[in-house]
Order: structure tokens, then C-alpha cells, then sequence
């Protein structure tokens, strides 16, 4: 029996450089007492915790929700690389759906370093090791660190099938900018023209600039999730349900198709994407905003495929024609995405969820999609797993 999910409470904090912010069991306690506010509830009627982190010793999450209260409820570490914030969010949803909790929280940080994203332990076979082979014989420039290269490539090998051109790269950048000036918790609100990004750093010849690729952060969100019963017996905020969720990871098609672009995850969000419009009974034609994994603009570029916002092949009109922001089809990443906003790995999912459900309740200021009722999310971690959530304005 699946019982209806809705999300109840969101919060988070403004995200920050490296450095400029505080630690992260202060991060995080203030993100969950600003979705316990948000939702109107006490931290001891919450019955389970999910708690996402990618660079942190283990059982971080306990001693985060231990400044919040220590009342012997199981906590559950989560790391699932990028997708983390959405893994939790995922296994939240899924206790409130099998009726083994009424009142579940979700929560991801993350305290990052400067710098391009590396190991921590060296000692042992790398969970990547498959990725950087295939990325290594795929794309070769091993002067540029991984990351680039994988969604750099990805971006790569779209402009080589369909002649898709940096200039349309550097507009997904500019658009992510114009979006995050309505943002107050964004990281970077400065807005920045195509020329701008085109005149950035150059990482990759012909391929990426410096601003098309999201900055290391840290920060924090939660939401809480719940039953309709629990909801109602607490006069709860039902206004946004959890329509359909879907989370999927790597097939064999991601090494053997020799395509970066599935090596960084393509079929794994078409997939999981497939898998919510089916369950929800609506196709991409029917969503009005959507908050997506942005990591590179190249990542955008692709995504919009991934997630039939568009045919295969057809993302450069998508973005030339403007049907990816307010006026055109669906806006995509009205927070500013993981390019502006920042992208605290553990958090961006918790994030995407805050975003979303602000803007199903009308609450987003100036950044509201006028009449949003269906919102999507995707949020993808390499190695690999992708998630996928539809909310549904009740």
C-alpha cells in the first residue's frame, strides 16, 4: 500500500564560498529549525532522519541533528555522491509511502574545499575507476581535471553530432545568472551576459569557459516529509504532495556506447524521467518548472534531452528560442541552478526541493513561474545514480 507523501516544511540556509561559512553542524541545524518553522512542527514529532554528505566522517548526520535534539530517533547517513540531497529525500518519501513512518526529515550539507572536487582515499580502487578509463580513452586532455572533462566532454560530443555551438553554452550560463538576481540564498547574484561568459577563462579550447561550470560550495537544506493523516491531525501545510519518484543507476550502456555523454549519466536520468511520467500519468509537455542538475551549462544542455523537454538533438533551438526560461515552455532552474546558486554536493537536492515546493505554493517572489501546479527535479551523482521527483500543487 503506498500512502500519499506530501512535503510539509522546507529550509535553507544562503550558500557560500568555501571558507565564508560556518561549520556544518551549525549549517545544518539552522536548515532543519528553518524547515521545522516553515512546517510548523517540533523537532521531536519528526520520526526518522535521512541525513546526505559527501565529505565527511561517518555518522556526521547524528552529530548535525544532535544540536537540533537527541531524541533516539534512527538517523540514516547518506552519500550518493551529487545525488545525495535527493537520495535522502528519496528514502524520506519512501518510509512515508510504506506507512513505516508518519513524519520523516531530510536533510543534506555539505562543508567543501577550494578547488576542483578530488579523492579522499587513495589507498584503494577508486569508484570512478571505470568513469576516468572510459573518459581517458573517450577525451584524452589529461592536463584538465576530471570533472571538466566528463560534462566537458559530454558537451563535446553533442557539438560534434549536431553542431551545437559554445555560444549556446554560454546562454545557459547568462540565463542561470538572470534567474539567481531574484535569489537572496544564491551564492553568486551577479547577472552576466553571453559575452561575459564567452569571456571568462578559457578550461577547455573551444568547449568550456570558467562561469560554465558551478563553483565548490557549502550549505544546507531539509525538508519534511509526511503522511495526509499526520498532516491533518497537525494542521499541516498540504499544498504540495510528492506526485512520483523515481531513482535509477548506471546500465551498460553507459561504457558501451563509447558516448561521454552517457559515461555522465543521459540514459540514467531518461530513465528515471520515463519512470515518473509514467507513474504520474503526464509527459514532459505537461510541467511547468523544473529544477535540474546544472553542474556545467553543458550538463543543462543535455539534461533538457534527457528529460524530453525537447528532442534528441533539438536542445540548441530549446535554449535559442528561449522556451527554457519565463516566456518560453518551461523555466528551468528559476533558483539559479547549481551554476549560480551553488552546488553544496550533499544539500543541492534538499535545495532543488525548496525551490520547487516555494514555487507550487506561490511563495517565490519575484522568481515565480506564474500558475506552476507540476514541478520536476533531477538531480544526478556520477558513479552512479540519478533521482527524479514530480511534485504536484494539491
Amino acid at each position: 500500500m503506498s500512502h500519499e507523501v506530501f512535503v510539509s516544511g522546507v529550509g535553507m540556509i544562503p550558500f557560500a564560498k568555501p571558507g565564508k561559512h560556518q561549520p556544518y553542524t551549525q549549517m545544518a541545524a539552522t536548515a532543519v529549525q528553518a524547515a521545522l518553522a516553515d512546517a510548523g512542527l517540533g523537532y521531536e514529532s519528526v520520526q526518522q532522519a535521512y541525513v546526505g554528505y559527501v565529505y565527511g566522517d561517518s555518522t556526521a548526520g547524528q552529530c548535525a541533528l544532535y544540536d537540533v535534539g537527541m531524541t533516539g530517533i534512527p538517523v540514516v547517513n547518506v552519500n550518493n555522491n551529487c545525488s545525495t540531497g535527493s537520495t535522502a529525500l528519496f528514502l524520506a518519501r519512501q518510509a512515508v509511502a510504506t506507512g513505516a513512518a508518519d513524519c520523516v526529515l531530510a536533510l543534506g550539507f555539505e562543508q567543501m574545499n577550494p578547488g576542483a572536487l578530488g579523492s579522499v582515499f587513495n589507498d584503494r580502487v577508486s569508484p570512478f575507476a571505470r568513469f576516468d578509463a572510459a573518459t581517458e580513452e573517450l577525451v584524452g586532455h589529461g592536463e584538465i581535471p576530471l570533472a571538466l572533462r566528463y560534462f566537458g566532454g559530454a558537451g563535446e560530443a553533442h557539438m560534434r553530432e549536431y553542431g551545437t555551438q559554445i555560444s549556446t553554452f554560454a546562454k545557459i550560463r547568462a540565463k542561470a545568472s538572470r534567474h539567481a538576481a531574484n535569489n537572496p540564498l544564491a551564492l553568486f547574484r551577479n547577472v552576466v551576459t553571453e559575452e561575459d561568459v564567452l569571456a571568462s577563462p578559457v578550461l577547455w579550447p573551444g568547449v568550456m569557459t570558467r562561469l560554465m561550470a558551478c563553483p565548490p560550495t557549502c550549505g544546507a537544506a531539509a525538508a519534511i516529509v509526511c503522511s495526509a493523516d499526520f498532516a491533518e491531525r497537525h494542521q499541516l501545510d498540504r499544498s504540495v504532495r510528492i506526485k512520483a519518484q523515481a531513482m535509477t543507476t548506471d546500465r551498460p550502456i553507459a561504457f558501451e556506447a563509447r558516448d561521454m555523454r552517457e559515461v555522465v549519466g543521459f540514459s540514467m536520468a531518461r530513465e528515471a524521467a520515463g519512470k515518473v511520467y509514467e507513474q504520474a500519468g503526464v509527459g514532459p509537455d505537461d510541467i511547468d518548472v523544473v529544477e535540474l542538475h546544472d553542474c556545467f551549462a553543458h550538463n543543462e544542455l543535455i539534461s533538457y534531452e534527457a528529460l524530453g523537454l525537447c528532442p534528441v538533438g533539438g536542445a540548441e533551438k530549446f535554449v535559442c528560442d528561449g522556451d527554457n526560461t519565463y516566456g518560453g515552455k518551461v523555466v528551468t532552474n528559476p533558483s539559479g541552478g547549481l551554476l549560480s546558486k551553488g552546488h553544496p554536493l550533499g544539500a543541492t537536492g534538499l535545495a532543488q526541493c525548496t525551490e520547487l515546493v516555494q514555487q507550487l505554493r506561490g511563495t517565490a517572489g519575484q522568481r515565480q513561474v506564474e500558475g506552476a501546479r507540476l514541478a520536476l527535479q533531477h538531480n544526478l551523482g556520477l558513479g552512479g545514480a540519478c533521482v527524479v521527483t514530480l511534485y504536484e500543487r494539491a
